[in-house]
């Protein structure tokens, strides 16, 4: 059976000897190999086909090569060209190369040298084919019509996001936990110039400072005791690229400064080195609170606040979006009902007021959950209220929210003992996540493994409370 993922090569070159030559070294090296002596038949062959490497002799009798080169880079940009000439000069290299070929090989070439020019090729498609995909794979994640909303605030967003995107203006995201920040980050970095570059994320409260440092910057061997190897930082990952820094609030003041120096000067030391290293990278940063606040308590320093806060962007919580809760509502119905197999047709009006009363304090994420567990537990067609409130903590005069008010029906008071068992079970489930923590001296990893869940799960589970390693 022939292997679908074999590089497929066509030759070009009007010695049948050389066509021959080219066709026996690279098939011993598994790659499926076409040859023809005809320049106008090797064009036609390479647009019509779909070849990863065409090998271009530049003297042909009917066609000149570079016509043939031209006409691929046009029309093949994907296909990667290696000329051939027997006139081995600079300026037919420095020609080729300039009218976009990968390599040239001089004839008379080795065994060697085709095998190498061709493994060079083929690593640089692969490459090239798997950044396109991550490009893509952005592109579809942070669309701007992934970010569900209406709301004037949400459209003066996406304008706001246009604008500064073409810039390389550091931006500061604000909003509560929950109301996207990460998908408006990630819009700024595909709608930018360094779309084509890597976008790098990293959550400051999932790490302890130690750790975190190493993680921004690198290190080097033996600069600590676990430091068996040099490590590059997210600094020298996301050069030219992006860098999103997510809760940024939890770095200390030590890091803090050395943030401050990066953004200031592009130069950075990776722990345990003595010389500095330049970067460049766009940063993109978010946070639930109030930086003016810590600030003025004295845990944020004042010089990288402003260094930080040169393009503000505040997210509003979906408390203050209300008409856009059932064009969300829907959107989650649809994905979820897609993931599932089932068929739910939609909300009932007194469900969806249902939830626009509701003051929603996870914001789209809580939303987001809610929808998808209600898709999960109901095997019904369409989603009233019956169905709904028991999934919720209903605000207001909608149901009983304090331990003075009585429930009048068999529904209230299920709500409000569901009410009252998430209040309770969610600060248990802080002190819990706090004593893990205390007792293995802030390490995440080890918390984790010591009350048995997995350090992504753990991690997921300390950021819905809020909560950093350095709380501790």
């Amino acid at each position: 059976m022939m292997r679908t993922d074999q590089p497929n090569i066509l030759v070009i070159d009007d010695e049948a000897s050389i066509c021959k030559g080219c066709s026996l070294i690279l098939g011993e090296q598994d790659f499926l190999v076409s040859t023809r002596t005809k320049g106008k038949d090797g064009l036609r062959e390479a647009l019509a086909g779909r070849f990863d490497i065409v090998l271009l002799d530049l003297r042909l009798p009917d066609i000149d090569g570079m016509e043939v080169l031209a006409s691929l880079r046009e029309k093949k940009p994907e296909t990667q060209v290696i000329v051939m000439t027997g006139y081995s000069t600079v300026k037919s290299a420095v020609e080729a190369m300039k009218g976009g070929a990968f390599d040239y090989l001089a004839k008379p070439f080795t065994e060697d040298e085709i095998i190498l020019a061709v493994a060079k090729a083929i690593e640089d498609k692969r490459l090239r084919d798997e950044n396109i995909l991550l490009r893509k794979q952005l592109f579809e994640r942070f669309d701007f019509n992934n970010i569900v909303g209406e709301d004037p605030a949400i459209l003066e967003i996406f304008e706001s996001i246009k604008r500064v995107a073409a810039t390389d203006s550091t931006v500061l995201i604000t909003g509560e936990s929950g109301t996207g920040k990460e998908l408006f980050a990630g819009a700024i970095h595909v709608q930018s110039s360094r779309a084509a570059k890597r976008y790098v994320t990293l959550d400051c409260s999932t790490l302890s400072s130690s750790l975190l440092e190493s993680e921004l910057f690198g290190h080097v061997k033996g600069a600590f005791t676990d430091a068996t190897h040099d490590k590059k930082g997210i600094f020298s990952v996301a050069n030219h690229g992006t860098l999103f820094l997510d809760e940024l609030s939890n770095l200390n003041l030590e890091i803090q400064s050395k943030l401050l120096r990066v953004m200031e000067s592009g130069e950075y030391k990776p722990v345990g080195e003595s010389h500095t290293i330049k970067t460049d990278v766009r940063i993109v940063a978010a946070t639930n609170r109030d930086l003016s606040k810590l600030v003025a308590e004295g845990s944020f320093r004042e010089d990288l606040y402003y260094r930080l806060n040169v393009f503000p962007i505040r997210i509003p919580p979906l408390r203050e979006r209300k008409e856009d809760i059932p064009r969300l509502a829907y959107h989650f119905l649809r994905l979820f009902c897609k993931e599932t197999g089932k068929r739910i047709e939609g909300f009932s009006d007194d469900a969806l007021v249902l939830l626009m009363n509701h003051s929603w304090p996870g914001n789209v994420r809580q939303l987001k959950n809610t929808v998808e567990r209600l898709v999960i537990m109901t095997d019904h067609g369409f989603l009233d209220r019956e169905i709904i409130t028991p999934h919720i903590q209903v605000d207001g005069r909608s149901t009983p929210s304090g331990p003075k008010q009585i429930p009048e029906t068999w529904e209230e008071l299920k709500t409000f003992k569901k009410h009252i068992l998430e209040n309770i079970f969610g600060q248990v489930e802080k002190k819990f996540l706090m004593k893990a923590l205390s007792d293995c001296q802030g390490n995440i990893t080890h918390a984790a493994q010591k009350v048995g869940m997995q350090r992504p799960n753990f991690s997921k589970l300390m950021k819905s409370h809020s909560l950093s390693a350095d709380d501790l």
